[in-house]
């Protein structure tokens, strides 16, 4: 056999592993966001916009949201937490350098800013937020195991109060993120792609969410099902709602 075949097989039987390799898509996520940071601070010196349409930029954002490496990973476990908490954490900042981009400091957010970031990085941001739905799902399923595997002794009040912090938070980033994408009148296709993420992750996020949130939810999430325009998305939702509301 010649030898350029025979790497080829190594390499196709390696290539599956390495893709699964989530401490390593890790470290290339929070590299990227390095990165990126260094490009908005630049742009920013100059008194620029960021071009995300940029060839090496664009590349940044693709090792920080990759979905494909995400995708590819092995069933979560409760070992996942760190390396998760830290690639997740990587997306956040790049989220938010986009997001406030230009923004002005302040007791208030600075709608303008945020509205034109919101507008000209449509796509950029949504995204961003879909690999942030499954991401933060994969996390919320992690916790979960991370905290059923401690003996009672580790299970420390700081530990419970700060899951209970991350399952409010939790709320509160997807209600955000339906007003910000899908409610909010953009392209349809980013409508669908993030209701289509909140869809593919609703059993985890109706298992996850606290008890006493789960009515508000459903009440912001009945408002929100009669406004959003694309029927895609409104399905998306609607489906979303009946798995909270066959929680228990």
């Amino acid at each position: 056999m010649p030898i350029v075949r025979i790497l080829l097989m190594l390499f196709a039987l390696v290539s599956p592993a390495l893709a699964q390799d989530g401490k390593s898509d890790t470290a290339a996520a929070r590299e990227a966001a390095m990165d990126f940071r260094v490009y908005v601070d630049g742009v920013k010196r100059k008194g620029e916009r960021p071009d995300l349409t940029r060839p090496e930029v664009a590349a940044q954002l693709g090792h920080v949201f990759n979905l494909d490496a995400l995708n590819a990973l092995p069933p979560v476990q409760g070992g996942d937490l760190p390396w998760l908490l830290d690639w997740i954490e990587a997306a956040n900042t790049v989220n938010k350098l986009i997001l406030l981009y230009g923004a002005k400091a302040g007791p208030q957010p600075d709608l303008a800013a945020l509205q034109r970031n919101m507008t000209e990085y449509e796509d950029q941001y949504a995204a961003a937020v879909n690999f942030l739905i499954r991401a933060q799902a994969r996390e919320a399923t992690a916790t979960k195991m991370f905290l059923a595997d401690l003996k009672p002794e580790e299970r420390t009040r700081i530990r419970e109060e700060g899951f209970t912090r991350a399952r409010g938070s939790s709320a509160e980033f997807i209600l955000a993120t339906i007003c910000a994408v899908i409610d909010s009148g953009g392209k349809p296709e980013n409508a669908r792609l993030v209701a289509a993420a909140i869809r593919d992750t609703k059993e985890v996020w109706a298992g996850y969410f606290l008890p006493k949130d789960r009515p508000r939810i459903l009440q912001v999430l009945a408002e929100y099902s009669k406004r959003v325009p694309d029927e895609t998305a409104r399905a998306d939702l609607v489906a979303f709602t009946s798995a909270i509301e066959k929680v228990d």
